[in-house]
């Protein structure tokens, strides 16, 4: 697989909670340059981004992020906030705490309501794998099959740990066919990203591809 192949399915990331205009600026910038899957940025830049891409680029954003735990009309509101604002994506995050509780019928009722909330937006649910038990990340792909999300994501990126080889593996063993895999946080080389998508992932998140691709001379 060659470098642009892998860029064409990474979601470039920037996610700080110090994030400048300039930043997401020159995230857009490589995004489009390099043609990339997305941006995903942070939910009050999504109107701006969405302006300065002029449709050359999706805009991805997140909901309920990075804990989860916020309330389901909370993250409906965030949901059409984000498609009134222009974004193309939004990549939400579960109540961990309902999942640690064997609640996953609520769970299931919520990632439906965001996305009737979303309409034709893209939906990637975020089920942070290194807080569950191998048991609760089956029943989770279990959950988001019947859910109508388009995908699975692995991570936040602020949980601790990322994406690994064996969730993605997992993940594939256990999704429905029309259900996408998203493997983010912590891919640090090129190497990797390959593997991950040749293990099934669809899409990868990733703050630091451009910078890997261009420490190994590749772009």
């Amino acid at each position: 697989m060659n470098i642009q192949e892998i860029l064409s399915k990474v979601d470039h990331t920037q996610l700080s909670p110090v994030a400048v205009w300039a930043d997401i600026c020159t995230l857009c910038d490589e995004g489009i340059a390099f043609g990339m899957a997305s941006v995903c940025i942070p939910p009050a830049y999504v109107a701006d981004a969405a302006s300065y891409t002029a449709g050359r680029l999706p805009v991805c954003t997140v909901i309920g992020f990075p804990n989860g735990y916020a309330s389901t009309a909370a993250k409906c509101f965030e949901a059409q906030d984000a498609a009134r604002r222009g974004a193309g994506e939004i990549d939400m995050v579960i109540n961990l705490g309902w999942l640690k509780d064997g609640c996953y019928k609520k769970i299931l009722k919520e990632i439906r309501s965001v996305k009737a909330a979303a309409g034709d937006l893209l939906l990637k649910v975020i089920i942070e794998t290194c807080l569950l038990t191998r048991e609760e990340k089956i029943k989770m792909c279990d959950v988001v099959s019947d859910s109508g999300a388009q995908y699975i994501k692995t991570s936040t990126g602020f949980g601790g740990s990322g994406a690994t080889f064996e969730d993605v593996e997992l993940f594939k063993s256990h999704i429905a066919p029309h259900v996408k895999i998203k493997a983010a946080g912590g891919i640090s080389t090129l190497a990797d990203a390959e593997k991950f998508l040749a293990l099934g992932a669809s899409r990868l998140g990733s703050s630091r591809m451009i910078k890997i691709s261009k420490g190994e001379g590749l772009i």
